[in-house]
């Protein structure tokens, strides 16, 4: 598991790699919500590139995400994920929170 974080601008990016399931999951969420916290941003984008597994700690480390955005009103948009993990995000019906793109 890892996370490794980009700021360019207003945009916050995170790369996630490695296994998301509910033993990484935590420390992910808290890397991207300091991240969010230190730099406002009005974009927020989720990288899936490296992931290689995902369960629904998955599925509630996007949303939280997206809550914690909808109070200053940047944008979520998730890019790279595997063809199974974006099967998984988009039967979730993460696109009706954030702007979802595979691979």
């Amino acid at each position: 598991m890892s996370v490794e974080i980009n700021v360019t601008g207003e945009v916050v990016t995170a790369f996630l790699g490695g296994e998301l399931d509910h033993h990484t999951a935590r420390e992910m969420r808290e890397t991207i919500d300091n991240a969010v916290e230190l730099n406002m941003p009005t974009l927020l984008i989720l990288d899936f590139k490296d992931v290689t597994f995902m369960d629904s700690s998955g599925i509630g480390l996007v949303m939280g995400r997206y809550k914690n955005l909808t109070k200053s009103g940047a944008e979520l948009h998730i890019t790279g994920a595997p063809p199974q993990i974006y099967k998984m995000l988009r039967l979730a019906g993460i696109e009706k929170l954030a702007k979802l793109e595979g691979r």
